[in-house]
């Protein structure tokens, strides 16, 4: 019985403890700087220092499978200023008393595994917010990227949102 007790005490001890993975995340690091100053240069509509971070292969991914290139996110950002008025970027939540964070960056570092290289990926949450100069509607939107890195420079990005209320806005400045 004794055996018994210290075996399932071992086993449960062993179940209990962190396996060590070597996923790393970091919220103050090269990367998820790189992305705030990105962000900034993102509303102060500066293509060309976004460039400046993208490897000219940068394949987009914006709620699709099929990529976007370089050019088509340059042009979809130039869209977007000259279409909206008052871009911002912010996060907050109650827990904070509504304490705007700016973006919330981190970059989470994940080992080689099976047939994946060792990669390392910055992701971003916060809630995009403008005012239509066509229709003067003020509109928000949750939105999640991520930063796929290599070399330096970001070699993939995913966007997560919903672009109906930007997309309609976009619409209607065409037709005026």
């Amino acid at each position: 019985m004794r055996n018994l007790l210290l075996f399932l005490y071992a086993l449960v001890a062993y179940s209990c403890s962190s396996p060590t993975n070597n996923v790393v995340t970091t919220f103050d690091d090269e990367k998820s700087n790189a992305i705030r100053e990105h962000y900034q240069n993102y509303l102060k509509n500066d293509v060309a220092a976004l460039q400046s971070l993208w490897s000219p292969d940068l394949k987009i991914y914006l709620n699709s499978v099929d990529a976007s290139t370089v050019d088509d996110i340059s042009e979809l950002i130039t869209v977007q200023h000259e279409v909206f008025e008052n871009i911002n970027m912010s996060w907050t939540y109650e827990e904070n008393e509504g304490e705007d964070l700016g973006v919330w960056v981190q970059t989470t570092k994940y080992p080689a595994s099976d047939n994946n290289p060792e990669t390392a990926v910055t992701h971003s949450w916060f809630i995009w917010s403008a005012t239509g100069k066509a229709s003067e509607n003020s509109i928000t939107i949750p939105v999640h990227i991520s930063f796929e890195w290599a070399d330096g420079k970001i070699i993939r990005e995913w966007h997560n949102f919903d672009t109906q209320a930007m997309m309609a806005e976009i619409e209607l400045a065409s037709q005026g």
